[in-house]
């Protein structure tokens, strides 16, 4: 008899309580009370949440500042988990895409050039053939200048 009146009695708080809620957010936590029932009921020996589930609460997460309120298969760290899971992918397909590091490894035409200029004007230092090339519109420093004149030849000079 007390069990059915402590029953009774949270039904009636919990209407009186809905009754003061937005209908958006009456009609957000009822989808979040239907998807952890359709997992509930699923017919696995483990109940396991799939990807689109997870995805799911994700993005429920985001979207719905009540979220914890209706969770009764999972706790919110564990949907906080899943949210980091989802940023570590992100970036690691990311990196994986991103394949060239670096500067772009210049022209064997403007190397040409470099070891032309040197030989021709054996008393220029990277800075003045830095200068010519940037007046050329080449586009790289003079750190690379200086490294391919050290390449040079000593017999070209």
């Amino acid at each position: 008899m007390i069990l059915a009146m402590i029953v009774w009695l949270r039904h009636l708080l919990g209407c009186l309580v809905s009754a003061f809620r937005s209908r958006q957010d009456l009609i957000v936590e009822n989808l979040a009370l239907r998807q952890q029932l359709l997992a509930l009921h699923a017919q696995r020996p483990r109940r396991r949440l799939t990807a689109p589930q997870k995805l799911f609460w994700v993005l429920l997460r985001r979207a719905w500042a009540g979220w914890k309120q209706p969770l009764i298969l999972v706790t919110p760290r564990t949907v906080v988990s899943w949210h980091h899971a989802g940023f570590r992918l992100y970036w690691k397909w990311l990196s994986r895409v991103r394949s060239t590091v670096g500067r772009k490894p210049i022209r064997p035409a403007v190397r040409a050039l470099i070891f032309q200029m040197v030989a021709e004007n054996p008393t220029w230092g990277a800075p003045r053939i830095h200068g010519e090339l940037v007046m050329l519109r080449f586009h790289l420093s003079e750190a690379t200048v200086s490294r391919w004149m050290r390449r040079t030849s000593p017999s070209t000079g």
